[in-house]
């Protein structure tokens, strides 16, 4: 028995799907796909075969979400954010592997953005709408443009930090050693 539910003009082929997970028309959802709980599947959303999604994922309308994405827990997908998976497609020709693309926890793709396959976004990591993501992404910076390029810093919460590294919303200050940037516990 299922325990999520589909909308009766989806085509949802995989029996991997979590509790709670809403998948709406349109959609259709290849049988190798794995998507977690409490999710959010929006209209016109293809999901490939070798997908992993987590819980609490949010994939709003005409994402295309092709083989070799892992998307972990507490993800926001934009609506029409692109994903590649092949750096050298062509037609009838397949690699061995796709390139795997990796978005970690709580990081926020704008709309219509653009990942280039084999790029990992950090956790918290923010991309703006329209942008091309041609790298890796840090944790907890602000990327958007074409290519996209770091902008600033985010808090988890969702601003953007200060120059101090402090969140001018809940206050959680942030300190930068090297290229990484950390919440100081208080």
């Amino acid at each position: 028995m299922k325990n999520y539910f589909a909308h009766s003009h989806a085509i949802v082929e995989s029996e991997k799907i979590g509790g709670g997970t809403r998948v709406w028309a349109f959609t259709h959802i290849l049988p190798g796909a794995v998507i977690g709980g409490n999710c959010n599947i929006n209209d016109h959303t293809f999901i490939e075969n070798d997908v992993v999604i987590g819980n609490n994922v949010t994939v709003k309308s005409g994402v295309y979400i092709w083989d070799g994405a892992r998307i972990s827990d507490n993800v926001f997908i934009g609506p029409n954010v692109t994903f590649t998976n092949d750096l050298r497609p062509r037609s009838k020709q397949y690699p061995n592997e796709f390139l795997k693309t990796v978005l970690q926890e709580y990081s926020s793709i704008g709309a219509n953005a653009t990942i280039i396959a084999g790029n990992t976004i950090g956790k918290y990591a923010m991309i703006g709408a329209g942008s091309v993501v041609t790298t890796d992404i840090p944790n907890n910076t602000l990327w958007y443009g074409n290519p996209a390029k770091f902008r600033g810093y985010i808090c988890n919460c969702g601003e953007r930090l200060d120059q101090k590294l402090q969140c001018p919303t809940c206050t959680k200050q942030y300190v930068l050693e090297g290229a990484i940037i950390t919440e100081i516990n208080s």
